[in-house]
């Protein structure tokens, strides 16, 4: 059986070298004029997001708080983006509760989160760095980020709701 297997594999990568030989240009004497080469052209994309950048942009209620992050973005057969599949709670994948928005219903937003904490120094700039308070079960959380037109994403998206109407929320599910 070893042997058939070892014959069939050699036997293929013969046809294959075989053909791969046969591609190649011959020499000819032909004085033909040379191929003209082909331009490229570059296309620029200022201001565009990428698709495949998208899923993890975290989404903010308009209280600066995290209720979860795009999972996907389904769009109709013309390509237009039409729903936003977002997580909700869960940790590192589990657990969570996916929930389907309208995908005009989330606003997004280039800027880094505004600080919600608060400072004894008025003038005092936050870290970038998020805090939790464990003792007291305060969360206070700092977010400043330096945001890039060229990084092809948002730095967050906002949906008006909390984390607890999302998870009260019909779950949503692929279909097969």
């Amino acid at each position: 059986m070893l042997m058939k297997s070892i014959a069939a594999g050699l036997a293929g990568t013969a046809l294959l070298a075989t053909v791969a030989f046969a591609q190649n240009p011959t020499a000819t004497t032909d004085k033909s004029p040379p191929a003209a080469t082909a331009t490229t052209t570059t296309t620029s994309a200022s201001g565009e997001w990428r698709a495949s950048k998208m899923a993890g942009v975290k989404v903010y209620n308009e209280a600066n708080e995290n209720i979860g992050s795009i999972n996907d973005l389904l769009m109709d057969k013309s390509g237009a983006v039409k729903i936003a599949v977002i997580g909700v709670g869960g940790f590192l994948g589990m657990g969570e509760h996916l929930v389907a928005v309208p995908y005009e219903k989330l606003k997004f937003v280039n800027e880094a989160v505004a600080y919600t904490g608060t400072s004894a120094n008025p003038n005092a700039k936050p870290a970038a760095t998020t805090t939790t308070g464990a003792a007291t079960g305060t969360e206070k959380t700092t977010t400043t980020t330096t945001s890039s037109s060229s990084k092809w994403y948002p730095d967050h998206a906002v949906f008006n709701a909390t984390k607890d109407q999302l998870k009260n929320m019909p779950e949503f599910k692929y279909s097969e």
